[in-house]
C-alpha cells in the first residue's frame, strides 16, 4: 500500500462531551481536518441542556455529530452488575455506555482521535489502549488554555451550554460526580429527572434490605432527599465560596470561571476523563 493510499484510510475523530472544551477543540479543528468525525456517546441520561447545545454545535460545524448509543441500556448494566450504582470507585457506566460503544464504532481501522486536553491542565483524559488508535492533543501542542478555549467559542458564537449557569461539567443527570450544590440544582431545574435518580436509590436500598453494608448511593456518604434535607446548609456553604471564589477571581471574568472555583472547595473528586472534556 503507498503512503498515500495508507493515508486515505485513516480515520480521524473527536468525541464530543457536551461540555466546553471538546466543543472548542471541534471548532478549532473544523477547517484544520474538514474530513473530521464528530460523535457523541449518548447514554440516554443526558441533560436536555447538552443535547440543546449538541444541535447548536452541529450548526457551526455544518456536519453532523454521530449519535452513539450502547446496545444495553443503563438498566441492564445495573441487573448485571447486581443492583451496584456505579461511583468513583466502579465505574461501570463509562466502560459500558462510553467506552465500548466508541470502541465498537472505531472499529479496527487506523483511527486519529482528537483529546481535548488544555495546555494549562495536568491530566491525560481517556486515551483508548486499542493498539490502531493514536491520541493527539492539539490544545496541547498549540498551547491552548482555558482563556482559549473560551475565545473559540465566543467568536464562534457557540457559548456555553446553559447548564454552566450551576454546574461546571456535562454528564448524566444522575452523575455520581456532580457536587452537592448541583444536585440541589438538578433538584431546582430539573425535578423529574431528580426524582428518577432518587427512585434508583430506593431500588438499591429495597434490595439490599439484608444486606446493611451495601447502601449505595449517588452522592457519596448520604442519599439525595438527606441532602435535600441539607439544601439550606448546602446553600449557604456554596454562596460563602461564590463570595470567596469572586474575589480570587479577576475582574470581568466569566460566571463559569467564579462558578467553577467555589464548586472546587466541595468534596468530590475530578470528573469522569470520558464524560467531562
Amino acid at each position: 500500500m503507498t503512503e498515500s493510499e495508507n493515508t486515505r484510510n485513516v480515520r480521524h475523530v473527536l468525541g464530543i462531551s457536551g461540555g466546553k472544551d471538546s466543543s472548542a477543540l471541534a471548532v478549532y479543528m473544523r477547517d484544520r481536518v474538514p474530513e473530521m468525525e464528530y460523535f457523541f456517546c449518548d447514554t440516554g441520561a443526558e441533560l436536555p441542556e447538552t443535547y440543546e447545545y449538541l444541535n447548536r454545535l452541529e450548526a457551526a460545524l455544518g456536519k453532523p455529530i454521530v449519535r452513539l448509543n450502547a446496545d444495553r441500556d443503563f438498566d441492564h448494566w445495573m441487573q448485571v452488575y447486581q443492583g451496584t450504582l456505579p461511583s468513583p470507585q466502579m465505574r461501570w457506566c463509562t466502560k459500558n455506555l462510553k467506552i465500548k460503544p466508541l470502541e465498537e464504532w472505531v472499529g479496527e481501522q487506523r483511527v486519529i482521535s482528537y483529546v481535548a486536553i488544555r495546555a494549562d491542565e495536568n491530566r491525560i483524559g481517556y486515551v483508548s489502549t486499542k493498539p490502531n488508535i493514536e491520541a493527539v492533543f492539539p490544545f496541547r501542542e498549540d498551547d491552548i488554555d482555558k482563556d482559549g478555549v473560551m475565545r473559540i467559542l465566543d467568536e464562534a458564537g457557540i457559548g456555553l451550554p446553559a447548564y454552566y449557569e450551576w454546574r461546571t461539567r456535562s454528564g448524566c443527570y444522575f452523575c455520581f460526580f456532580q457536587r452537592k450544590h448541583e444536585w440541589v440544582g438538578l433538584k431546582e431545574r430539573h425535578p423529574e429527572l431528580f426524582d428518577r435518580a432518587v427512585e434508583y436509590e430506593e431500588k438499591v436500598r429495597y434490595r439490599d434490605t439484608a444486606m446493611k453494608d451495601r447502601n449505595y448511593t449517588w452522592s457519596q456518604g448520604e442519599s439525595l432527599p438527606e441532602l435535600i434535607d441539607r439544601k439550606d446548609e448546602i446553600e449557604a456553604k456554596h454562596h460563602a465560596a461564590l463570595e470567596r471564589a469572586a474575589r480570587r477571581v479577576k475582574p470581568n471574568r466569566p460566571l463559569l470561571e467564579v462558578l467553577n472555583d467555589a464548586l472546587d472547595e466541595d468534596d468530590d473528586e475530578a470528573g469522569c476523563s470520558v464524560c467531562h472534556l
